[in-house]
């Protein structure tokens, strides 16, 4: 049987493999016609799939009762973080050289780069809570507060793919409906401890 930490290696490796390739790919001149465009659009959508992953992981651990899944989850919102970075600093390096001037008017006048700066400041206090040290100074319930921002990141980076895209909206779409069903799960788990919570006040 594949141990935990055995487990976390592999998930580490298979997390670094994206940028890997997209290095290995710039390296050998193969991220076709317009390289940054390439690059920006890849980080982007690795975000989004490890924050959908990371959603993924307390639904999974209930169906399958593999309570181990859970220990996977900060690894991987710490990946949608780290690709959340790259993806900025793409944007603010290669594709804008650091115009401040130019980046605040992209955000205001751009609908989806303004939902893909929300997105990604909502990740941050995500990954700055992310440590054991931090649930100890938080609290576990203050921290599992914070944390539910998660649902409004994942929320805002789907909305800024799908605005992004325009006409083929084929993926976002995909990504959409997965958070649909990952929010309709939550919405269910939530209005089940109420029920549960209820029977006791009546029981009691």
């Amino acid at each position: 049987m594949v141990s935990v930490k055995a487990w976390k290696s592999l998930l580490f490796a298979a997390g670094l493999a994206p940028v890997g390739y997209l290095a290995w790919a710039a390296a050998t001149g193969n991220l076709g016609a317009n390289p940054i465009e390439q690059i920006t659009r890849e980080t982007g959508v690795w975000t989004l799939r490890f924050l959908l992953v990371t959603l993924a992981v307390s639904p999974v651990r209930r169906v399958t009762h593999w309570n181990d899944a859970i220990r996977f989850r900060r690894m991987l919102g710490l990946f949608a973080f780290f690709y959340g970075v790259l993806h900025l600093v793409t944007y603010l390096w290669l594709d804008q050289f650091f115009d401040w001037a130019a980046i605040v008017k992209d955000v205001y006048k751009r609908p989806f780069i303004t939902a893909g700066a929300t997105a990604f400041l909502v990740m941050v206090p995500l990954a700055v809570t992310s440590t054991a040290g931090m649930i100890r100074r938080l609290g576990g319930k203050t921290w599992r507060r914070v944390h539910r921002l998660v649902y409004l990141s994942a929320t805002a980076g789907v909305v800024h793919y799908w605005w992004l895209v325009k006409a083929d909206i084929r993926q976002p779409r995909n990504y959409a409906v997965l958070l649909a069903v990952l929010l309709g799960y939550r919405a269910y788990e939530i209005a089940g401890s109420k029920r549960a919570r209820g029977s006791e006040a009546r029981s009691t």
